[in-house]
């Protein structure tokens, strides 16, 4: 059975409702002179600028060097903030960009029982059907520390509950 999309309540940031995001930027640098443990501080530092997303990808660079390729996803209208992370944080010289739009399902949040208590599922809903969903990570490993349970127990009890609601979750 096929669950369709409820009013979900206020959600904490823009993508309650399926849309297209058409004004965004891909970032990237090519870095190979800068320590690596300085990725997730530079991450931590580019989401906090307004960045969607950041990721990085290791790379093998001219000359057979080893390097790491930085990917920003931002709305164009944040670049600048973003921009500036990258030159203060990074070894690089230089930036690529690259426009994209972005489609992004409505999302919800809902509320199971589990052993532990509530816990959190995050459901992507596509022309208005539920197509996937996933526990909140950061909750079920918080519990797993908390109750001295495997995270993978935590993350399939949750599934688990939420799919007994919902007729065995998305078609």
């Amino acid at each position: 059975m096929r669950a369709t999309r409820q009013r979900s309540e206020t959600m904490p940031f823009e993508h309650a409702h399926e849309h297209r995001d058409d004004n965004m930027m891909v970032v990237q640098a090519n870095i190979d002179d800068m320590n690596p443990e300085f990725c997730s501080f530079v991450t931590d530092r580019l989401l906090a600028a307004g960045a969607n997303d950041v990721y990085w990808i290791p790379i093998i660079m001219k000359k057979g060097r080893p390097g790491i390729m930085l990917n920003v996803l931002v709305d164009a209208a944040k670049l600048e903030p973003v921009e500036a992370v990258v030159f203060a944080e990074t070894s690089t010289l230089g930036l690529r960009y690259t426009r994209v739009a972005c489609h992004r399902l409505g999302r919800t949040f809902e509320q199971v029982e589990t052993p532990w208590g509530p816990m959190t599922v995050k459901v992507g809903y596509h022309n208005g059907e539920m197509v996937q969903f996933a526990p909140e990570n950061g909750e079920c490993e918080r519990i797993a520390k908390e109750h001295g349970v495997p995270l993978k127990t935590v993350y399939e009890q949750v599934r688990s509950r939420f799919m007994q609601r919902h007729d065995g979750g998305p078609n």
